[in-house]
């Protein structure tokens, strides 16, 4: 996808390279995003997972790094490894088979227009969340377009959708 946008030829092994050499260079300035931690004590009695494009590795020590692995434990999945990666829907549904539950059950909080066409081709519900630093303007149109089924600008959002989700299901029972 990067050399048809860019109209040109890369080497991958030396994109890849420079790519993990830039983040592993600015890895201790990666924050949590405001109230992640809130909302993942709310949301602890659910099956929570990672499913990133992200390195292992890399994955792991951010999760550790900011306290928050007792919500993952053993639930931290990259799709590095996986031959199809975003915005196939490969690592998610990944994601769900591990964590023991259907893709339709599953809800995906991703903030980048790929991964919310992967989790949505997973047939799982997903909301984009526009808290992070790189976002930008325009960007809520990006992710409408690749098909979030939601849009929050806090994790306070997050968990309120969530609620009304939650309702609209017991409703229906």
């Amino acid at each position: 996808m990067i050399e048809e946008a860019a109209a040109r030829r890369f080497d991958a092994d030396a994109l890849g390279k420079a790519v993990d050499e830039a983040v592993a260079a600015r890895v201790g300035e990666i924050l949590a995003i405001e109230g992640i931690g809130m909302f993942l004590e709310a949301q602890a009695h659910r099956k929570l997972g990672i499913a990133s494009s992200s390195e292992q590795g890399w994955l792991e020590e951010m999760v550790e790094r900011l306290g928050f692995t007792r919500f993952f434990a053993g639930n931290i999945i990259s799709g590095a490894a996986i031959p199809r990666g975003k915005p196939h829907p490969d690592v998610y549904l990944q994601a769900a088979e591990r964590l023991g539950v259907k893709p339709a059950e599953c809800l995906v909080i991703e903030d980048h227009p790929i991964g919310v066409a992967a989790g949505a081709a997973a047939g799982m519900t997903v909301i984009s969340l526009l808290a992070a630093r790189h976002i930008r303007d325009g960007h809520e149109e990006k992710v409408r377009a690749a098909g979030a089924h939601h849009v929050a600008r806090s994790y306070r959002e997050v968990a309120e959708i969530l609620e009304r989700l939650e309702r609209d299901v017991m409703a229906s029972v």
